[in-house]
């Protein structure tokens, strides 16, 4: 039985995450290529006496995998954004770990979009009283666009109500 009543009902959840197009099995075999075509084209110098020079490409391969692993580090950060009729709850949770809630009564929120005529929405950001809250900012354009749509009619919601009947 749901104990929610018609003011906690949820009307909009997300949860917004980087996006990252290599699985990890995919770049497991993008560094196994990388390290080939690196060893592959050392040798020759290996053989030929400049060593120093295969060091440095084993040098490309670590600052190589290291780059992704860091990037990958960085996809554990995420966004949650809750519409209910009485509340916009934002929860931000950076790659560490750390969280920062912030909560706003939907009645008085504004979404502020930032438009380029060429590259699409730039930046979203959720204002209300004075404070303002940058939000979905790893997402791309549409990515970005579509969610403020959304979000947009999540909080036309909420303004009308709870629906009691």
């Amino acid at each position: 039985m749901d104990d929610a009543g018609p003011a906690d009902k949820q009307i909009f959840t997300a949860r917004l995450a980087p996006h990252r197009s290599l699985s990890q099995a995919n770049f497991r075999i993008l560094m196994m290529i990388f390290a080939g075509a690196c060893a592959f084209t050392a040798l020759p110098f290996l053989l030929l006496g400049a060593w120093p020079i295969a060091g440095f490409m084993g040098l490309d391969v670590a600052l190589f995998y290291f780059a992704f692993r860091a990037s990958y580090r960085a996809a554990r950060a995420y966004e949650d954004v809750t519409v209910t009729p009485l509340e916009l709850h934002v929860a931000k949770v950076s790659a560490k770990g750390q969280r920062a809630d912030w909560r706003f009564n939907p009645s008085w929120v504004r979404l502020e979009r930032e438009e380029h005529e060429e590259y699409g929405t730039q930046s979203l950001a959720v204002a209300s009283r004075g404070r303002r809250l940058e939000i979905a900012a790893f997402l791309g354009p549409e990515a970005k666009a579509d969610f403020a749509d959304s979000l947009t009619r999540a909080l036309a919601e909420a303004r009308r109500g709870p629906q009691f009947s």
